[in-house]
């Protein structure tokens, strides 16, 4: 008998294992727990027993989550996509599912409410300790879930990694970040499927931002789609955006931004380079509100006239490029 099929004997069915440290977790000790999982998960992948392997890092993080120990749950989830990896396991709904199954435990408390930060130092503690406790959340949730999309798009999801992968990351960053990075929520949802989420979150975010600025968020989502080449969905969410805020007696944002988007939108259903041209320099005022619109503005050039960039991915959107780890 070989030495590799040795370690493949001696190894019990992975259940024997997860029974035994799931007690160690239950009398509390998490560091302990940690440890275990790591080395003897560790053993069944170096006995190419992926899937045993597997089994032990997802019950790891998920009981780790589920106790609130954030930091060690994310650890053993990046292990599980590590896994995945050195496993050459496929994409599909099944192990979609698995890492579906760990995102869930990520914790979502709400913040401390009824505070008195005017005097009571005790409150503004509380608060402190909370945000800095949502940012680790976020953090951790957010490594988690952009290495499963790297996972995903190199072993059978599409060329941008799961849409399902980038809706949680989106939804998780948009309702636990402190401070909600809208361009980082954007992106991961313009490579997803969920429209009306979408809309929603932008009408959400369109009630908390600075007054005057509500456009800005439309825009950039539109314009976003539009830089992957993504016509149809930039006009379905312009659609769902204006039929949610009707709903909802809300007032849609009337403003020279939002007169160039609609018109970028009705020339690029036809061939029309010059009138694109036009668009942008009749409307450069309300473009240049926000410096990544006119970036995104030379990938859409790019994507539906053929325009090639003179540095391309430069400036603020090769930066977010690089940022969200490319494609």
């Amino acid at each position: 008998m070989s030495r590799e099929r040795a370690k493949r004997a001696a190894l019990p069915p992975a259940q024997e294992n997860i029974e035994k440290l799931e007690k160690v977790v239950k009398q509390g000790n998490y560091y302990g727990a940690q440890q275990m999982f790591k080395s003897i998960s560790a053993r069944y992948v170096s006995a190419e027993r992926y899937s045993e392997a597997l089994d032990i890092l997802q019950c790891g993080a998920c009981l780790q989550l589920e106790n609130g120990q954030v930091t060690c749950g994310s650890e053993l989830a990046l292990l599980f996509v590590e896994t995945l990896v050195k496993g050459k396991v496929s994409y599909n709904e099944e192990t979609l599912d698995h890492v579906r199954k760990i995102y869930e435990k990520f914790p979502r408390p709400s913040v401390p409410q009824n505070l008195d930060l005017t005097d009571d130092d005790d409150d503004m503690q509380k608060l402190s300790e909370a945000i800095a406790a949502a940012k680790t959340r976020v953090e951790c949730c957010s490594s988690f879930l952009k290495a499963s999309i790297k996972w995903s798009a190199e072993f059978g999801a599409l060329r941008y990694g799961s849409p399902e992968l980038h809706e949680m990351l989106a939804d998780y960053t948009y309702s636990q970040s402190p401070e909600v990075d809208m361009v980082k929520v954007s992106y991961h949802f313009v490579r997803g499927r969920n429209l009306k989420k979408f809309a929603s979150t932008i009408i959400n975010f369109m009630g908390k931002c600075y007054p005057g600025e509500d456009d800005l968020a439309i825009a950039r989502a539109i314009l976003m789609y539009l830089s992957l080449g993504n016509l149809r969905d930039a006009n379905k969410l312009m659609d769902e955006v204006e039929k949610e805020m009707q709903s909802k007696h809300l007032d849609f944002p009337q403003s020279e931004l939002m007169q160039f988007v609609n018109y970028l939108l009705l020339t690029l259903q036809r061939d029309a380079l010059p009138l694109f041209n036009m668009l942008r320099q009749n409307y450069k005022s309300s473009i240049d509100r926000d410096p990544l619109f006119n970036e995104l503005l030379d990938e859409v050039a790019k994507k539906f006239y053929g325009v090639q960039r003179k540095n391309p991915l430069q400036g603020m959107f090769g930066d977010i490029f690089k940022m969200m780890g490319g494609e």
